[in-house]
């Protein structure tokens, strides 16, 4: 999906962090427009990462039966990004260029691959440029 934005693991997230409601509020924004228009794209990577936080991570965990329903009705929707030998390829090369962790490293490999303009995270220097690809932290004040 050329031009669309990647949603890193952080902003699915916030959809359930009782305890940052304006970061919450935001994501809500972000993720009700992106399914409306389908202007957003995750990896499957976001997918575990998101799922195991949700089951394991948080104050209180996710049911069994929630967390199924929100990936059928948000992440499959969004979900377009597979692992290949390729996607690994690019990712260790970016490793190596950009100097980020292994994980970070995929996820700007994944939104590559679909052709994003932006990638949506906490995680990144905001306004960094890679490869076309523009950082941007949605949550930034």
């Amino acid at each position: 999906m050329s031009g669309a934005d990647f949603f890193d693991s952080n902003v699915l997230l916030y959809l359930f962090d009782e305890t940052a409601p304006a970061k919450s509020e935001r994501a809500g924004e972000l993720v009700t427009q992106a399914l409306a228009r389908g202007t957003a794209v995750i990896s499957y990577q976001v997918v575990q990462e998101t799922l195991h936080v949700l089951s394991r991570k948080f104050r209180i965990a996710a049911k069994p039966e929630h967390a199924i329903a929100f990936l059928r009705d948000t992440l499959q929707p969004l979900w377009q990004v597979q692992p290949s030998v390729q996607l690994y390829e690019h990712a260790v090369e970016l490793r190596e260029r950009l100097r980020f962790g292994f994980y970070d490293s995929l996820i700007v490999a994944a939104a590559l691959q679909a052709g994003c303009k932006r990638l949506l995270t906490e995680d990144l220097q905001h306004g960094q440029k890679i490869d076309g690809l523009r950082i941007e932290n949605p949550f930034r004040a």
